[in-house]
């Protein structure tokens, strides 16, 4: 693909609802002067010269438009994600570049992923990820790492609800405080799956609550959390064989995981075509513009 057809291709993407006609992202007017030289447009009405990548995620981007398409393209194609590194070595740049472009487009999934409540039957989980803490080499000096005075204080619960057959939405909370969440993220006369954990005592006053209890069993016949915990089994394969510390940005990596989850037996062009949308119609990232050259605004 030339740097020509990559531009094109944004150009289809981010005006597909106009049939791939460009129009003004301010006051959505379509008569536009065209700044070919620049691959630009300036609007008739308002004055805004804007380019393909104006007010998204990718603006003010660096890399050629068909190095950003491969990426989304590599990136898909990994199941259990694609770390920064690997990325940086199949496109030939440096760690810092891939990591930031990773991180826009898990910031636009993200965006995707919580854009709308949950209802029907949903299962709520939680499970822990980061601070791994290296046993001592002689049995005599190891410590129960179960204990909170001998954790590293990086560990953090990650509590996901998902709609069986529907769309999952990750927190990076307490089941506790997943519990008190649960009514703002779930509707009023939904049936809610969980497991024998005391914080989700309080939901029985607000949902019709249907238990498991594993010390018991896994499953008793539809009562179970399969889905929520196929969930945690897809992000704990990610973090021990993709990204090994994912504990600073643990929120993203979750609203990745949740996304492929969700998306798993869709196509990897249809993939591809929803995650190039999702980063060309998201805002310009707060916390990722401008991340190594210390102008990272405040979010």
């Amino acid at each position: 693909m030339s740097e020509e057809e990559g531009w094109e291709a944004f150009v289809k993407i981010r005006f597909a609802e106009n049939e791939g006609e460009p129009f003004c992202p301010r006051c959505a007017c379509s008569a536009l002067y065209s700044i070919k030289t620049r691959r630009k447009w300036k609007c008739k009405a308002c004055n805004f010269q804007f380019s393909v990548t104006s007010e998204t995620i990718f603006a003010s981007h660096k890399l050629q438009f068909r190095d950003i398409l491969f990426a989304i393209a590599l990136w898909t194609n990994g199941a259990k994600g694609m770390s920064a590194l690997q990325l940086a070595r199949d496109l030939h740049v440096q760690p810092k570049t891939a990591f930031v472009l990773l991180h826009k487009l898990r910031e636009a999934l993200g965006t995707l992923q919580h854009e709308q409540g949950l209802s029907g039957e949903v299962e709520i989980d939680g499970a822990y990820y980061g601070g791994y803490v290296k046993p001592s080499t002689r049995a005599e000096h190891r410590r129960d790492r179960r204990k909170l005075a001998n954790q590293s204080g990086k560990r953090r619960c990650v509590t996901v609800m998902r709609e069986r057959n529907g769309r999952t939405r990750p927190f990076v909370c307490s089941e506790l405080e997943g519990a008190k969440l649960a009514p703002t993220v779930i509707g009023s006369g939904s049936i809610i799956y969980a497991d024998e954990a005391k914080s989700y005592d309080s939901l029985h006053a607000l949902f019709e609550m249907r238990r498991i209890d594993h010390s018991k069993s896994y499953a008793e016949g539809e009562i179970s959390t399969n889905q929520a915990e196929s969930f945690h089994s897809r992000m704990r394969r990610s973090e021990k064989g993709v990204h090994h510390r994912i504990a600073h940005h643990l929120a993203p990596y979750a609203n990745e995981m949740a996304w492929r989850e969700d998306n798993r037996r869709v196509s990897n062009g249809e993939q591809f075509l929803t995650i190039a949308a999702a980063g060309l119609h998201h805002p310009v990232s707060r916390q990722w513009k401008g991340y190594w050259q210390r102008r990272k605004e405040a979010a």
